[in-house]
């Protein structure tokens, strides 16, 4: 077996999406030396390069692209800023205190880092893993494979499909349609209501495409190619939707299978990395930032989050921060689906700014905060799931000695 030269750098990145190029150029913006991005695919610039629409990119750039214009803009960025971007490369194992293994077209690599991020994104569950009934036929697919197919391929995969959800991308998917000229069938959402925010749910409609709120499909039918689909109603009844395919959206799930084979420790109501405000997962050589710590959020707000998260990761490599030890855990109640960070450090060195929450059904009441079982924080909120729900950490006035903070969602 042959030894395998081992190629020292100061800051890996595991990807490159919005996130990822973002940290890198902003990492070399504060002065850090050897800046390396590893790509697994062949082509920069993560998912929006998949999204031939608008809008992306304004509050980046002051102008508005296309995700493939909004991609290529980050990857000449990084390129300007003297990042080196690695393509078709596939790290395969993450080692103790920063050392990358992986594979490429020329073979096994090994790095040795002084620090890691982590920017690997989300993706899409697939049918597999939603339990549909029904038939196996062609044309089942999700949003991220239709972006592939029409963008990138230029295929048009259906004609007349049935779109499931009602997120931001399963809106984008209409508009994507809609370019191709492809007629959706309807879209159905099993909740009583959309969960993109008015007036974007309005927007099927304003298409001229169908919207079924309480509706779930619950089989496909079809030999060869999807030929039907059986959705129950709101009222309870079955209906039958014919249709040449269906496209499944949203739910999404953090890209953690890389995190997962290692020694990090994961968060399992996130699925993604557990870190600390600083970005820090538990091996601090470690950080993440993006998609990967709790799907989903915009590719903005990914960006802005990689940036913030790579000015606190060049100061730690400068010795500013605290050290990664004797945090207080956060933890969730039932009411809530997740939270991010999940350790915060007695520390006055400023980090993310929020608690990043998300709850599992639409709900109403109090959001509380406690420390060490005392109250220290109670607003009236209204949530929707997979919407933003924010805390902001200089609001919370955490008694010295907290071991553990909890929060909850107390409905009216």
């Amino acid at each position: 077996m042959r030894n395998i030269e081992t190629q020292e750098v100061a800051v890996a990145i595991i990807g490159s999406g919005p996130a990822g190029l973002a940290a890198a150029i902003e990492l070399r913006r504060q002065g850090v030396g050897e800046v390396l991005v590893l790509e697994r695919e062949a082509e920069a610039g993560g998912i929006p390069r998949h999204c031939g629409h608008p809008p992306f990119g304004f509050w980046e750039y002051g102008h508005i692209y296309s995700g493939p214009g909004y991609a290529r803009r980050n990857v000449q960025e990084a390129q300007d800023a003297g990042v080196n971007i690695a393509l078709k490369h596939t790290v395969t194992h993450l080692g103790a205190h920063g050392l990358l293994d992986g594979v490429s077209p020329e073979g096994s690599f090994r790095i040795q880092a002084q620090r890691v991020l982590i920017a690997t994104g989300a993706r899409e569950t697939p049918r597999s893993a939603r339990l549909l009934g029904g038939d196996r036929p062609v044309g089942v697919i999700n949003t991220g494979a239709l972006q592939a197919y029409l963008y990138l391929q230029q295929i048009k995969p259906f004609e007349r499909p049935l779109i499931i959800g009602t997120e931001l991308v399963s809106l984008s998917a209409v508009l994507s349609c809609r370019r191709a000229g492809i007629k959706p069938v309807a879209v159905l959402e099993r909740n009583s209501r959309p969960t993109a925010r008015w007036p974007l749910s309005l927007f099927p409609r304003l298409c001229g495409v169908p919207l079924h709120l309480g509706a779930e499909l619950i089989k496909v039918h079809g030999t060869g190619r999807v030929e039907s689909a059986s959705v129950r109603m709101a009222d309870g009844s079955v209906q039958e939707f014919a249709c040449d395919g269906v496209l499944l959206t949203g739910e999404f799930t953090p890209e953690s299978s890389l995190a997962r084979l290692s020694e990090l420790q994961i968060d399992p109501r996130s699925g993604g990395p557990l870190i600390d405000q600083y970005g820090r997962c538990s091996d601090p050589r470690y950080f993440a930032a993006g998609n990967l710590l709790r799907p989903i959020e915009t590719a903005g707000w990914s960006f802005r989050e990689g940036r913030q998260i790579a000015r606190l990761l060049a100061q730690d490599l400068r010795g500013e921060l605290p050290a990664a030890l004797g945090g207080m855990r956060i933890e969730c109640q039932a009411g809530l689906k997740l939270c991010v960070p999940q350790v915060l450090l007695p520390s006055p060195e400023p980090g993310l700014k929020h608690l990043q929450l998300r709850v599992n059904k639409a709900r109403r009441g109090q959001l509380v905060v406690r420390a060490d079982g005392r109250e220290i924080w109670r607003k009236s909120r209204a949530c929707l799931p997979e919407r933003r729900l924010l805390i902001a950490l200089q609001e919370l006035d955490i008694p010295r000695g907290t071991q553990h903070l909890e929060v909850d969602f107390v409905g009216e």
